[in-house]
């Protein structure tokens, strides 16, 4: 029998940067490491949630805003990709299991918890004499990206609720203190 019952729902490039979007680093990010080891340590089971952006897009997607992402079709491939998470999640806690949380992507436009990228982003890049004007718009906004909006309904519409938490590798610090009492 286990002896600690808890789980965490991780989405999905917290553990596997590979999916994300390419970029060029000018400062190295965060090491991931010491949380996954604190959730080890603690015997938390570990659910990785599926990327809809890998899997609608691939991997050769440009970065994308969340209006781009607001959209019937996308909001319908989350709720269905997360569809056998909700069932998993419910066979934990009918087996009195506790889902200590979720963490997500702070400023993903599908993943972000509490800060999405936002803006007025679309159309040719090549040819728009208004290119900067339109790289200005972006910013981070206050809202969840689609994802974690949908999921939200979803647990929402089950009565299930537990803590969601956003993860900047940028900030391990801050992020580690924010974890840190789900897991204990």
């Amino acid at each position: 029998m286990d002896k600690v019952k808890k789980v965490i729902l991780l989405c999905h490039c917290v553990i596997n940067e590979k999916s994300k979007v390419k970029k060029i680093e000018i400062n190295p990010p965060g090491d991931i490491k010491e949380f996954i080891s604190l959730l080890i340590d603690n015997e938390i089971g570990i659910i990785q949630l599926p990327c809809p952006e890998l899997t609608c897009y691939g991997l050769k997607r440009w970065g994308h805003v969340k209006e781009q992402f607001d959209t019937p079709h996308y909001r319908k491939v989350c709720r269905e990709l997360f569809q056998p998470y909700l069932e998993q999640i419910k066979e934990y806690l009918a087996n009195e299991y506790e889902i200590i949380g979720l963490v997500g992507i702070e400023g993903s436009p599908t993943c972000g918890i509490y800060k999405t990228c936002s803006g007025k982003w679309g159309g040719q890049l090549g040819n728009n004499p208004y290119l900067e004007d339109t790289l200005s718009t972006i910013k981070l906004a206050e809202e969840s990206g689609i994802l974690i909006e949908e999921i939200k309904n979803i647990l929402s519409e089950n009565s299930i609720s537990f803590p969601l938490i956003d993860f900047n590798k940028n900030d391990m610090a801050a992020f580690m203190e924010k974890a840190k009492p789900i897991i204990k």
